[in-house]
């Protein structure tokens, strides 16, 4: 059976709203939550950007049933690996085991801002690998002192580390991020269904480990508005990810899907409440492999009504995948 998930957006919502919805996606039965880890939004409609950690942290203490996950964090620019390891095994501790850290090469939206540059994809996909290696020795335990191609790390040890550490998933995209994640990774993160991507990460390792994929969705009683919402606040999505991973800020966005039409949004978002609507949208991510896959509904002020819907329709149909 497929896992259904509900995902904390931290572009769209305040971090006490945060917490407040996945207090209530726990009550409605969602399986697992994740949660994006964003300096800036995607677009100033949308208007959030906590610190995901610390609402990770209240998430932690709020609830007491449903895994957390990052959905991702990218542990090279804005954030030093080393860091990144004391954040997610005091996560779990808080989490009491129910922690997952989500990693990925990130993007110039959010990088950016410690002005270091932004790297050429396969910089980066070099530099994911050498963190995800800092994290993992840090996670074994005792003294790391680490100078390789693109960190340094002296003398650095987590004081605090759970029994059961975070296991570690990896978002890909391409050849080269597959068999990172097969080779470093305990799951794998992909956003679009394809099967290619599930194959590639077995071949070089990852058989068998989970595997989360994602689905923006925009519930509404009333359809119009709906697909009105899901055109102002996410038309960004649909530039692929070549697009996303380099434009420096809302107002890049907001200029690139400028000739983006409602109904294109539409063709690839849910739009309503027809629940065969968002059980077909769901679908090729089963049917291509994927274990888990985490919901997104769209608009910050408009999840309570979407959880309550899916508590009662949406889950049960998810279900009968």
């Amino acid at each position: 059976m497929v896992h259904i998930g509900y995902t904390m957006m931290t572009e769209q919502a305040g971090p006490r709203d945060l917490v407040d919805h996945v207090v209530a996606a726990e009550r409605a039965g969602f399986d697992f939550s994740v949660t994006s880890d964003h300096y800036f939004p995607w677009l100033d409609e949308q208007g959030h950007a906590p610190y995901a950690w610390s609402v990770l942290g209240a998430a932690a203490q709020a609830t007491s049933r449903i895994p957390l996950m990052t959905y991702v964090t990218c542990p090279t620019v804005r954030y030093h690996p080393a860091v990144v390891a004391q954040k997610a095994a005091t996560v779990q501790l808080l989490a009491e085991g129910r922690f997952r850290l989500g990693l990925g090469s990130g993007e110039n939206l959010n990088e950016h801002v410690v002005g270091a540059g932004w790297p050429a994809a396969h910089v980066r996909l070099e530099m994911l690998e050498e963190a995800v290696e800092i994290i993992r020795a840090l996670f074994a335990g005792g003294d790391v002192s680490h100078h390789g191609t693109h960190y340094d790390v002296e003398n650095a040890r987590l004081w605090d580390l759970p029994e059961q550490l975070p296991p570690i998933g990896i978002a890909v995209s391409g050849p080269r991020s597959c068999e990172i994640a097969g080779r470093l990774g305990d799951l794998v993160i992909a956003t679009e269904p394809k099967s290619e991507l599930l194959e590639a990460f077995d071949r070089h390792g990852g058989s068998g480990k989970p595997r989360v994929g994602q689905v923006p969705v925009c519930f509404d009683t009333d359809r119009d508005a709906a697909v009105e919402r899901a055109h102002e606040q996410f038309r960004w999505s649909v530039g692929g990810w070549k697009v996303n991973s380099e434009l420096p800020g809302p107002a890049g966005f907001d200029q690139a899907t400028r000739f983006v039409r409602p109904e294109d949004v539409a063709q690839s978002i849910p739009c309503g409440s027809d629940v065969e609507t968002f059980v077909e949208a769901v679908r090729p991510y089963a049917e291509a492999g994927f274990t888990e896959i985490a919901l997104v509904q769209v608009g910050g002020d408009h999840q309570r009504p979407f959880i309550a819907w899916a508590e009662k329709e949406l889950l049960p149909a998810l279900r009968r995948l």
